[in-house]
């Protein structure tokens, strides 16, 4: 079987494609790739998240990295994708690696590898460490260590990974601000990695933090996925009506990712809290400075940026791509639709946590609620409303499915002019007024994504339809 990474690591299901012999494999090819870029001398950091046996997954890379001579930080506990990302730039390693399938199903599990600056491995980095990776398959060897032999060497040390984090973390947000706001917040974990962090941070003093599903559980329960989209935060909307809470905020299964609940317990797209974060950086924190997005975020980045006279910059899907732009132009923040967002002077990678907090930082300097903050962006930019529909198809169907978008150009789409094609990343549509709509594949699983963005939430599912009808599902 060939190890394919997709928008972000390698995933698969668990005992089938994901067995500890796979995950040796990426751990022996990671270590050829650290040696040939000169970093085997450094120490590598390995994380994991709380799905089934990660903690385990994660001691079988360590075994590996250690049996190529390679020393090893191994977090001590179930830790945030970001955390890691953070400490493997803090503590100048030579990468990292994080044992999650983020907002997969439960039944899935993952290899994310981060390399030394700590965001997604670049296409580049990809393709070589995907290379190295067909190399120990094909000849199944693995040099494996012992980890109490690991420990008498010094090639392994246990660390908590926390520490640091909070510490930067708090460097970047006014914290006491909040903790001293008496903002009511809903946290909803999702039973992942990101349980107890904003608690942590924001608890002791009037601000008060309601925690759920903030137990490590692996089977996910009441959710199809951990993956803090509305469809599986029903819980959350209830809790922030019922409580009479001021935000409702989710992080999904590596708490890389941020979902939002408004004060009246409706889900706010991402493209929304987007909009919302570079606003809060523009305007009330008068920042300046380049904006990236990718290719299915929001138009209204570019509205915003024209009104505020800073460029913006739009990649493909995908940090690996998001990133290494943040870094070349020194960006603000950068996002995608998925709900991951980075922010200049942390690391080039999405952070539910700090993401999160940002927005409360938001709220605070305002004195506004969620809706209130949506009113203002939209008499700054005009409406903008947002659909996705995500639809399973057989695999084998997929050749048939590109043949047909290659073919297909339409003219007009929901009523509105096609202006332009962009076809870097799936078929972006460009429509009139600054809105498009878009169809791709996703990167980890085999689902087509229908993306749609227009004046009236009417308009936006008229738009699904008729993309869905122009590929014939």
């Amino acid at each position: 079987m060939a190890i394919k990474f997709g928008t972000d690591g390698w995933r698969a299901i668990i005992g089938e494609q994901y067995t500890f012999d796979n995950v040796r494999f990426c751990s022996q090819g990671t270590a050829l790739l650290l040696k040939q870029q000169g970093l085997d001398k450094k120490k590598f950091l390995i994380g994991y998240d709380s799905r089934f046996s990660s903690e385990k997954f994660a001691r079988s890379v360590a075994e590996v990295m250690s049996g190529n001579g390679i020393k090893i930080l191994l977090s001590d506990r179930v830790v945030p994708t970001p955390v890691i990302s953070y400490n493997i730039v803090n503590r100048n390693a030579g990468g990292g690696v994080v044992i999650t399938a983020s907002h997969n199903a439960a039944d899935w599990n993952g290899y994310k590898f981060k390399p030394d600056y700590g965001g997604s491995a670049t296409p580049e980095v990809v393709s070589r460490l995907e290379s190295h990776i067909r190399e120990v398959e094909m000849t199944g060897e693995v040099n494996r260590m012992d980890l109490e032999e690991a420990k008498s060497k010094g090639l392994l040390e246990e660390f908590n990974p926390e520490i640091a984090y909070m510490s930067h973390i708090q460097n970047i947000i006014d914290i006491e601000m909040i903790r001293k706001s008496g903002l009511k917040v809903v946290v909803d974990s999702m039973h992942g990695a990101g349980s107890g962090y904003l608690n942590k941070l924001l608890s002791g003093l009037t601000a008060e933090i309601i925690e759920m599903r903030s137990d490590i559980n692996p089977a996910f329960p009441g959710m199809l996925q951990p993956e803090p989209l509305g469809h599986n935060l029903a819980n959350l909307k209830f809790t922030v009506k019922s409580q009479n809470a001021d935000v409702g905020l989710a992080t999904d299964g590596d708490a890389d990712r941020l979902g939002v609940v408004d004060e009246n317990g409706e889900f706010v797209t991402t493209l929304d809290v987007f909009a919302l974060l570079c606003l809060h950086h523009l305007e009330v924190l008068g920042l300046r400075g380049p904006l990236v997005r990718s290719i299915t975020m929001t138009s209204m980045v570019d509205k915003l940026g024209e009104l505020y006279d800073v460029p913006v910059f739009d990649t493909p899907v995908g940090f690996k791509h998001l990133g290494p732009v943040m870094v070349e132009k020194d960006a603000l923040l950068a996002g995608e639709e998925s709900g991951g967002y980075a922010f200049q002077g942390n690391i080039p990678e999405r952070d539910g946590i700090l993401s999160g907090l940002m927005l409360l930082d938001m709220m605070v300097r305002t004195g506004k609620n969620i809706s209130e903050l949506l009113l203002d962006l939209r008499q700054k930019i005009g409406p903008h409303y947002y659909c996705r529909s995500d639809i399973k198809f057989d695999p084998v169907k997929r050749t048939a499915i590109e043949d047909r978008l290659s073919t297909v150009r339409p003219s007009h789409l929901g009523g509105k002019l096609v202006s332009h094609v962009d076809n870097r990343d799936g078929l972006r549509y460009e429509l009139q007024e600054g809105y498009w709509a878009m169809v791709r594949f996703s990167g980890t699983e085999p689902i087509l994504r229908i993306y749609a963005e227009a004046d009236s939430l009417e308009s936006s599912k008229q738009l699904l339809d008729d993309v869905a009808t122009l590929i014939e599902l």
